[in-house]
């Protein structure tokens, strides 16, 4: 589509769309099974189809749409930590009430230290990669270039963000829509702050760890 399409705001976004579709659609998970049972609700995201639809995505958009460097890439550095672990603690004072209000979530008993070690690296690595790339560093620089607003291109992007977690654990989830577009707030400001996706990562993925291994 990035090929063969010009270059416009209808086919980037239907491009951005047509990927989210398949990942949102879930339909390697009757292919692929979780290495081990206690993966067995993160199989849709720790797969090999899922790292390779990265991989194409990523080159189709950095090399045939030329999209600017987002700062795409698996070592976050010194800076870009600190920023994604501040960003993180002031989520938390937000976030954990307003899930715990809403009844996205409760408390459970901890998961054990291998869990929640694999658990991060497969978030920083995977998820958070893929989805701070598409949402992040793609579709909010292009929302604020076509808006001319960095602030209204957070808020937007942010929302989007929310919206696409409305599909976790059962349609529509409006409790977990909310708490993400939070977190994409605070995931945007990051990237914004460090000018790389690499800090949203950081964020994103103890943020979604901390979910993983504490509550339920």
């Amino acid at each position: 589509m990035v090929r063969v399409l010009p270059a416009s705001r209808i086919t980037d976004i239907a491009y951005l769309c047509f990927w989210a579709a398949i990942l949102l659609g879930r339909y390697f998970n009757p292919i692929y099974a979780p290495l081990h049972p206690e993966f067995r609700d993160l199989k849709n995201i720790i797969v090999v189809p899922h790292l390779t639809m990265i991989s194409i995505a990523v080159m189709a958009l950095i090399v045939q749409r030329t999209v600017p460097e987002t700062g795409y890439g698996f070592v976050p550095n010194r800076r870009e930590w600190r920023i994604g672990l501040l960003h993180f603690l002031y989520f938390v004072p937000i976030g954990l009430p307003l899930a715990l209000l809403l009844r996205a979530t409760h408390f459970v008993a901890p998961k054990p230290a291998w869990y929640i070690a694999a658990t991060f690296l497969g978030m920083l690595w995977v998820a958070s990669l893929s989805e701070e790339f598409f949402v992040r560093g793609v579709l909010q620089q292009w929302i604020e270039d076509w808006t001319a607003s960095r602030d209204g291109a957070l808020l937007i992007a942010s929302a989007i963000f929310g919206l696409l977690h409305l599909w976790l654990g059962g349609f529509p989830n409006w409790k977990w829509a909310i708490v993400a577009g939070v977190l994409g707030w605070f995931c945007g400001r990051a990237r914004n702050q460090a000018g790389s996706i690499r800090a949203s990562m950081v964020t994103h993925a103890l943020v979604a760890t901390t979910w993983r291994a504490f509550f339920a």
